[in-house]
């Protein structure tokens, strides 16, 4: 395990630059029994660091080859030790010790002492270390309780039984994000919310600080200096604006994005104390507009596809920062101009590169797994929802919200709507910036977009569907007990194909749906049959195609699990590319 992977910042958003990776081999042991707790494997002491039987290389999850374990059984616990040196100068102020994202119920020990607990297994976290670290050998321990099986947690796609099986996948336990470390003054800034205003041609700022001091924001792009201001700034109630000499717009293919530096300045005790921190913001405004999704005032037609961010040697994590980008540019290759981030939260670091590129997503979590009779399990989902939500609303590249996909029955007992509305009217008090669907694909109670999935094969079937809508008739729905259509509501397919095609001859349990075609020439005939349905409808403001690549065993991706295209990708990009109706 010499290798250390995902060196990079996590988090390019809110960048300083003290900060200490913490990934790379940590100790590491399984807790089968789910008895660590008792038995103290937290504490500082020789005996028990014996426990620790296995090596295990962070950001990777136990069940992963690129862990170095590739251990893919159930794991009812798990827990991770690592001694870290830090040296006096660099504990100044305050330590901060963040984590990407662990699953799913975390508790984090240092020097043997209790410094915080999360639940969630997508969202990122932080705790303030300052009182438990000292200079020299500081041990950090990290515990994970995961139970997808319990109806109480999401998973996501992650499978739910022994074998990965359909649509679930291989699961993963634990730490799957980077850990790191941040050295800040004892005065720092905690948090910043950006608010563009493409009319006004400025930004507004909404931040957060420890303490009190002088704030100076400043705008960047292309490395010139566009606009600045300065206000005193105290507690978590403070709003700057930020005026901008140029502006330039945030599109689709074009991520025109502004750097910004934060300087915070406090004063204590006659010495002045610095903050900065270097993040980015993209001027673009989204809105519906009838049934058009609009952004910078103009229709723009949702070519979206569906992204679950697996990978075959790190499941959850990408192997590196390269990886990606690459499948945002395989997606774009093909013609699309964005993704359904489907199942699961993905890491700050993807939505950088999707900010740059100019690549529309929507935000999404890995609702599968859930009781949504079960008010409990609305307790678990909404803290770590709404942490996302907060988390990545800086982000230009999400154009809208959908907290829950296809809420099934679960075991026979219905959704509770009252869940479902809940969380949609938390979503929209936090961001009212971005649409909210509150779930993608059936059982809607309060929704800004109507969305449906139809995976219909045969092209003349899935035309019959939409055919009267697009004139002056009504939305025919194949399920009208499980939603109803709202008349002027914007539409989205946001699934639909699925069209199996395997190119891996051991691959002998391919999963897809419907009928595979025969030949390839089948294949693209049906894919540009059912694609034109939707483009040509003049009420129809999207379509997510599943889905990019294969995963596992599901094998109707454009792409295979190694990204390798199945198809020469020139004719996808012809078919998707092509001017909507509703963009006329």
């Amino acid at each position: 395990m010499d290798k250390i992977y995902r060196t990079e910042h996590p988090n390019p958003q809110f960048e300083r630059k003290e900060w200490m990776n913490l990934n790379g081999e940590w100790d590491f042991a399984f807790d089968f029994g789910v008895s660590g707790l008792e038995r103290r494997w937290y504490a500082n002491d020789a005996d028990i660091a014996k426990i620790y039987d296995r090596k295990i290389n962070v950001p990777f999850c136990p069940e992963s080859t690129l862990s170095g374990i590739g251990y893919t059984d159930f794991i009812p616990a798990v827990w991770y030790r690592k001694d870290v040196e830090l040296t006096e100068d660099r504990l100044n102020g305050r330590t901060l010790i963040h984590f990407g994202a662990v699953d799913y119920e975390t508790k984090v020990f240092v020097n043997g002492t209790e410094a915080g607990c999360h639940i969630g297994g997508y969202s990122s976290f932080c705790f303030d270390i300052t009182d438990y670290v000292e200079a020299g050998k500081n041990t950090i321990v990290v515990y994970a309780k995961d139970d997808v099986r319990s109806g109480l947690q999401p998973r996501g796609k992650q499978s739910g039984g022994y074998y990965s099986r359909g649509c679930d996948y291989t699961r993963t336990t634990g730490i799957w994000q980077t850990v790191w470390l941040e050295f800040v003054p004892m005065s720092y800034v905690k948090s910043v919310k950006y608010y563009p205003d493409i009319e006004e041609q400025c930004f507004y700022v909404d931040a957060k600080v420890c303490g009190s001091g002088q704030m100076t924001v400043t705008a960047f792009y292309e490395g010139k200096e566009c606009g600045s201001t300065t206000k005193n700034v105290c507690g978590d109630d403070n709003r700057l604006c930020v005026s901008l000499d140029e502006l330039h717009l945030w599109e689709c293919g074009n991520g025109r994005l502004y750097d910004i530096k934060v300087k915070f300045v406090t004063d204590n005790n006659g010495k002045e104390s610095i903050d900065e921190v270097y993040s980015y913001v993209g001027m673009r405004q989204v809105r519906l507009n009838g049934y058009k999704f609009e952004l910078n005032g103009k229709a723009v037609f949702q070519r979206t596809v569906l992204d679950q961010g697996f990978y075959r040697d790190g499941i959850y994590t990408a192997p590196s920062e390269e990886a990606l980008l690459n499948d945002i540019k395989l997606s774009m290759a093909l013609g699309f101009n964005g993704a359904r981030l489907h199942q699961k939260i993905f890491e700050p670091r993807f939505l950088y590169h999707c900010d740059r590129e100019g690549y529309l997503v929507w935000g999404e979590h890995g609702n599968w797994g859930l009781d949504l009779s079960n008010p409990e399990a609305f307790l678990n989902f909404m803290p770590e929802w709404l942490e996302a939500v907060e988390r990545d609303f800086n982000h230009p590249s999400i154009i809208g919200w959908c907290p829950f996909n296809e809420t099934w029955d679960y075991e026979g007992r219905r959704q509770n709507d009252k869940i479902l509305a809940g969380i949609y009217k938390m979503t929209k008090a936090l961001d009212s910036t971005r649409p909210c669907i509150d779930t993608s694909g059936n059982f809607h109670v309060i929704t800004d977009i109507y969305d449906l999935h139809n995976y219909r094969q045969n092209v003349d079937e899935f035309a019959d569907c939409y055919k009267d809508f697009a004139g002056d008739g009504a939305f025919h729905e194949e399920h009208p007990t499980r939603q109803h259509y709202t008349e002027g509501l914007p539409v989205f397919i946001s699934e639909y194909g699925g069209i199996k095609w395997n190119t891996d001859e051991n691959q002998k349990d391919a999963w897809g749906y419907g009928d595979a075609p025969k030949t390839e020439e089948e294949f693209i005939e049906r894919y540009k049959g059912l694609t034109d349905v939707l483009l040509d409808n003049p009420k129809i403001m999207g379509l997510c195609y599943t889905q990019l690549y294969d995963i596992e065993q599901e094998t109707n991706g454009l792409y295979d699990y190694d990204r390798n295209p199945k198809f020469d990708v020139e004719i996808f990009k012809k078919i998707n590319s092509r001017k909507a109706a509703i963009e006329e």
